[in-house]
């Protein structure tokens, strides 16, 4: 579904002042606002980014000459909590969530409402964050980054059963095999009795009958891993790659997940929105004014752009398919080059002469 043309969803024409913006803009959020009875939310998002591009100075410039093309389309980039499972922040004992009203009552509430009952089985490995850090071309192509990472692993002596090899696990006696043992909590409102993690098997219901003489039988060892990620192209500062069970290990249960935090250098020559890049070049006012042809550097490489005569400073010119690669489809946006005129400072005698012929020559133009 093609997006619809951001002057008619605030309703404004195409030379509307800023102002006239504003005031359009404001008036349909009020009326769209979700919060609002009779509120529409994606008509308020729509209204919105609108008003995002057009009431910045540059990005209406583009929008006018190359439409929803020359404001670039999604980023790579996540928000702040794109890419997480937040199920997996609730803790180990899955997606429940428990309120700490102090004084202990949190507990009281979680027994309450399922927040803090106890989950029998093994239990899953913990998460692991890290970062990593590209240049801009690798942020645009992709690359593979080793990181290295020092973490609880698997032991190589039991392979996580936590019993010396040759002997059995065997029932837990604390808990008799269930992974739970019962606490009785005394209270403002009596006795509570609530159902915890078992201790000594740590929710598995089994302990080794001799513990593993190398992890001591915790069934993991603390190991340094090098670990190599592979970066999607188009991908944007601030994003967070998932590696899921590539986290910390547990005896037993899955490992936990890698949350790799992405960070992209800036680059002295290329900035970028979207999947737009963009640059500047400049040139000088005779090339300006008679037309050139000059080399623009992209990120592959330099590319031969013709400047028209007559070209003012400001202008825009876009080279399609060098920009960033789509986060969803095939392709790649494009390269937004702005050209900035150079005024010369200082002229010699004959190039005064030549400037000031051609201004009385206009002016005679003109009668």
């Amino acid at each position: 579904m093609s997006k619809q043309d951001y002057y008619d969803v605030l309703g404004v024409s195409r030379d509307a002042s800023a102002d006239e913006i504003k005031k359009a803009f404001r008036k349909l959020a009020v009326r769209y606002h979700p919060d609002k009875e009779g509120g529409d939310e994606a008509k308020f998002k729509e209204i919105n980014e609108a008003y995002e591009v057009l009431k910045d100075q540059q990005k209406r410039q583009r929008y006018d000459q190359f439409g929803h093309a020359g404001v670039g389309g999604p980023g790579g980039g996540a928000g702040p909590f794109e890419g997480f499972d937040f199920s997996n922040f609730a803790g180990a004992g899955g997606p429940h969530m428990s309120f700490d009203f102090g004084g202990g009552l949190g507990d009281i509430f979680g027994q309450f409402f399922g927040g803090n009952a106890a989950q029998a089985g093994p239990q899953r490995g913990s998460d692991v964050e890290t970062n990593i850090t590209l240049s801009f071309k690798e942020a645009v192509f992709g690359a593979e980054k080793d990181i290295s990472l020092t973490m609880d692993d698997e032991c190589s002596h039991c392979h996580g059963t936590t019993a010396e090899p040759g002997h059995e696990l065997v029932t837990c006696k604390e808990c008799d095999g269930s992974g739970q043992i019962a606490r009785v909590m005394n209270t403002m409102f009596g006795q509570i009795q609530q159902s915890v993690v078992c201790p000594t098997c740590h929710g598995r219901g089994k302990v080794p009958e001799k513990p593993c003489t190398v992890c001591h039988g915790s069934g993991t060892e603390r190991r340094k891993q090098t670990l190599t990620i592979k970066v999607p192209a188009g991908i944007d500062d601030g994003a967070i790659i998932r590696l899921r069970e590539r986290g910390e290990a547990t005896p037993g249960g899955s490992k936990g997940d890698l949350y790799v935090h992405v960070r992209v250098t800036a680059d002295k020559d290329f900035t970028r929105e979207g999947d737009l890049i963009l640059s500047h070049e400049t040139i000088d006012m005779v090339d300006a004014a008679l037309g050139a042809e000059i080399d623009v550097s992209t990120v592959d490489g330099v590319v031969r752009m013709k400047v028209p005569a007559g070209t003012q400073s400001g202008t825009d010119f876009k080279l399609s398919g060098h920009g960033v690669a789509y986060a969803n489809r095939s392709g790649r946006g494009d390269h937004i080059v702005t050209i900035h005129v150079r005024t010369p400072q200082k002229l010699s005698k004959k190039q005064k002469e030549l400037l000031e012929q051609f201004k009385a020559h206009k002016k005679r133009s003109l009668f």
